[in-house]
């Protein structure tokens, strides 16, 4: 860098002739005023001198800040400045943070919910670096009951309740679909106890039914009961035989003696 003087812009001498030594020399033909004008006046060399040293400072000062500006641009067009680089960092790690945070907490929704959550979905942002970062999430869950089975529909809503609660720090929207599977087991549990009853009575009636079918069954068998039961007895026997024997004659009487 150069550093300009007064040497550079030089004032005029301070031994200028006073303009009555010049004015000797000057042609009376020439006008007065012109001679005056050729003549340069004293009182203004100082003045002067001082307005053109300050002109070389100026000029000195300039190539300066034209470096420093030119450094300046270099940084803003160039490399970031330090503590922008400090803050662009900052903000890098608060997004992986946040990433970090927000994969685990769908993925502890999802892991949990099985076949009745489906796959995570993210909403991303794009950091300083350049990379894309998760900042938003969701699973989808299903809470409808199961027709006509309130005892399966019970199990399901446990699975939900236990997946929207899964991660750490449950969102609003976690606690919402937790009260929406409770909601659904109440009125799960209000059928079930429907359905029992509605079991019981028909069971009971059956009872009844079969009293009663056996209360009327009973007089009969009294009856058969008191009834006399007849033995079964041989045929008596036929007396032709009889018959036959009696008209024979008697036989004569035999009688041996032994001497």
């Amino acid at each position: 860098m150069q550093i300009g003087g007064a040497s550079s812009y030089p004032a005029p001498a301070a031994t200028l002739l006073p303009a009555r030594l010049l004015a000797s020399n000057v042609s009376p033909d020439v006008s007065p005023d012109i001679t005056r004008a050729a003549q340069a006046p004293i009182t203004a060399s100082q003045p002067l001198a001082d307005e053109q040293s300050a002109s070389a400072r100026e000029e000195a000062d300039k190539p300066a800040d034209a470096s420093a500006n030119s450094d300046k641009s270099k940084t803003a067009e160039g490399e970031p400045s330090p503590q922008q680089q400090r803050l662009e960092q900052l903000e890098v790690t608060k997004l992986v943070s946040r990433d970090q945070e927000v994969r685990t907490h769908e993925q502890a929704h999802a892991a949990i919910g099985g076949r009745y959550a489906g796959a995570p979905s993210y909403t991303y942002e794009r950091g300083p670096d350049g990379k894309r970062y998760a900042v938003g999430g969701e699973v989808g869950i299903d809470t409808s009951p199961i027709p006509s089975d309130p005892e399966a529909t019970l199990r399901k809503m446990e699975v939900v309740i236990r997946a929207a609660l899964a991660p750490a720090e449950p969102s609003a929207q976690d606690r919402q679909v937790a009260a929406q599977a409770q909601a659904q087991m109440a009125e799960a549990r209000a059928l079930l106890a429907q359905q029992q009853r509605s079991e019981a009575e028909a069971a009971s009636e059956a009872r009844a039914e079969q009293r009663k079918k056996a209360e009327e069954e009973k007089p009969e068998e009294e009856e058969k009961s008191t009834a006399p039961v007849q033995q079964d007895r041989p045929p008596p026997p036929s007396l032709d035989l009889y018959k036959q024997l009696s008209g024979l004659q008697a036989p004569a009487p035999v009688v041996d003696l032994v001497a």
